[in-house]
């Protein structure tokens, strides 16, 4: 006689199914409205106190008001944004590590040929999340108050002058770079570990100039700690409407733009993709964080996973281009 189920087991596979279909019940899918139940982190590539990490506290504070977890931001500085990339690129794709980055993800895969990840294949796209613009500023013991001040200053002590950045092939070295070739001048690139260091050596007269992003120099800009030169962008910021556009100062064309996006490890689920772009929107638009935004210089920008992918196929396109023209490499 062949084994088998009859009919006196089914009371017990009943129970079974029954069981088993409890068990699911308790254990939600990924993105479901009970995550998440442990701490997620937000891995911020850079050193404490630049754009990228004030924005992301503010966006972290948001969503643990919001969704009710704990939104941890952890700063994993080195390699222009490279190592904490790696990290998240790595991660669980369990909606437990985050990252948000800046230009510089976009310019990594142009300046650092051997990258230990792929910028589209190990990331999931969550949304971008701001955009905005940089501040040239100088120690004030420096005698320069506007960019043909400088360029005058540079002309007559060339290869004496220098200005610091976030980190070599940064977003910051790039725009100083572009200043240099535009305005044929030679300056000597200080590289740091971060925007919020380079400031701070800034202040501290270790260099002469540095380019950061609005958000990490305005405080220093209004208390006189450093002085702010000019803007990057294609118009003024609003919190020092006295600071003229290097365009506008005597470099016509010359425009740097930044931006802010969010990232989840590739491979997580669609639908907790689509749960952290509705709460990173909810947060941004939001009347406290756009107020605080603004006033640091940042525009909220909320972007669809598909539309912040093909912005981010522009940008590299974009900076390999200038990259290139500078003959930038680092390995």
């Amino acid at each position: 006689m062949k084994a088998g189920f009859g009919i006196r087991d089914m009371p017990a596979l009943g129970a079974a199914c029954l069981l088993a279909a409890s068990a699911a019940a308790q254990t939600p899918p990924p993105g479901s409205a009970t995550w998440p139940t442990r701490p997620v982190r937000i891995i911020v590539p850079f050193a404490p106190g630049g754009g990228v990490d004030t924005v992301t506290r503010f966006l972290a504070q948001k969503l643990t008001e919001q969704i009710g977890g704990s939104f941890v931001v952890e700063n994993r500085p080195g390699g222009a944004g490279l190592l904490g990339a790696e990290l998240v690129a790595r991660a669980a794709p369990d909606g437990y590590t985050l990252l948000t980055s800046a230009p510089e993800f976009s310019i990594n895969p142009s300046v650092r040929p051997k990258l230990a990840y792929d910028p589209f294949k190990d990331f999931a796209y969550i949304s971008q999340l701001t955009s905005g613009q940089f501040m040239l500023a100088s120690h004030p013991s420096v005698p320069v108050k506007t960019v043909k001040h400088l360029i005058a200053l540079a002309k007559a002590r060339p290869g004496q002058l220098n200005y610091g950045s976030s980190g070599a092939g940064g977003i910051n070295h790039l725009a100083g770079e572009l200043f240099q070739s535009m305005a044929g001048i030679r300056w000597v690139h200080v590289p740091f570990k971060g925007a919020g260091p380079a400031t701070i050596g800034l202040m501290g007269g270790q260099i002469d100039f540095v380019f950061a992003s609005t958000t990490g120099l305005v405080g220093p800009a209004k208390t006189g700690k450093v002085r702010p030169i000019a803007v990057t962008g294609p118009r003024r910021f609003m919190e020092l409407r006295d600071v003229p556009t290097i365009a506008e100062s005597g470099i016509p064309g010359y425009e740097v733009t930044g931006w802010y996006g969010f990232y989840a490890p590739g491979g997580t689920s669609a639908d907790l993709i689509r749960r952290l772009h509705a709460e990173a929107g909810r947060a941004l638009n939001s009347a406290d964080v756009k107020e605080k935004l603004v006033r640091t210089g940042n525009e909220p920008v909320v972007s669809s996973p598909e539309e912040f992918v093909a912005f981010m196929r522009g940008e590299i396109a974009k900076w390999a281009k200038v990259v290139k023209q500078a003959n930038i490499r680092v390995e």
